[in-house]
């Protein structure tokens, strides 16, 4: 058994398409599923820190490819999945984990277009990302899809409800397509990390109640990057080939606190 242990979590031989990966959380995701085996592609708006994100996870020779694309843009999705495809041949793991938060503050006064450009950005993009890879190669050869949703999917929080809405409704397009496309083999799973420590949650760990927030949690820190890429290898790999339409939660019990 003990033999067999990286067997279960090696990526070896696959391909990983990974967005929002020019740092944060996706990157750290790509490197994981680099070092254990996979050739993997980022994407990112930014060409410039694609292409650094890129050089820095090709380092002791992985295979890396970079492509500037918007996932929110459907051209730009169609020209990322084209470029992956002309570069390995085929998609076996898709990680829709570029998204925004473009909606801060009451409902009662979030724009039509924050609230249009959060819905784009994390929930839409990765339907139709989702289903261009699952049109190109996984309808015929199998895979998994990992979607990065959030605690804050479960949750009320003033000031970021809308983003608490998209991020609710992406754990439920994932259960739908895991229903939808688990007869072809593809498992789809999604991830609901809670604080990490990354510049887009910056704001909530450095701010002046950061200390105060940590310290409630049953785990009493900050989450890590490294955190929330175990749980991706796990979902990639064979260890979790009984697993899809499920979101685990990395959150060090920050849900705990909402319902005590």
């Amino acid at each position: 058994m003990a033999e067999s242990i990286p067997a279960m979590f090696s990526l070896a031989g696959k391909v990983a398409l990974v967005t929002g990966a020019s740092r944060g959380i996706g990157e750290e995701i790509a490197g994981v599923y680099a070092g254990a085996g996979a050739r993997v592609a980022i994407c990112g708006r930014k060409p410039e820190g694609v292409k650094e994100a890129a050089e820095r996870l090709g380092k002791d020779g992985r295979q890396v490819l970079g492509v500037a694309a918007n996932v929110a843009v459907a051209q730009d999705r169609a020209k990322l999945v084209q470029a992956v495809l002309d570069w390995a041949g085929r998609i076996d793991i898709l990680v829709n984990n570029a998204g925004g938060n473009p909606g801060h503050g009451p409902l009662a006064e979030v724009s039509e277009q924050a609230w249009d450009r959060v819905f784009e950005a994390n929930v839409k993009a990765p339907l139709f990302l989702s289903q261009l890879v699952y049109q190109a190669w996984m309808k015929n050869h199998g895979g998994v899809i990992i979607n990065m949703a959030s605690a804050g999917g479960f949750v009320v929080t003033a000031g970021i409800n809308a983003y608490n809405i998209s991020k609710a409704a992406l754990v439920h397009l994932t259960r739908c397509l895991a229903s939808e496309w688990g007869h072809d083999g593809v498992r789809v799973n999604a991830i609901a990390p809670g604080l990490i420590r990354t510049r887009f949650s910056q704001m909530l760990w450095d701010g002046p109640e950061g200390p105060e927030l940590v310290e409630r949690h049953p785990v009493p820190r900050v989450g890590e990057v490294e955190d929330v890429a175990g749980a991706a290898l796990l979902l990639a790999s064979a260890a979790s080939s009984f697993m899809t339409g499920h979101t685990l939660v990395v959150d060090g019990g920050q849900l705990l606190c909402f319902s005590g």
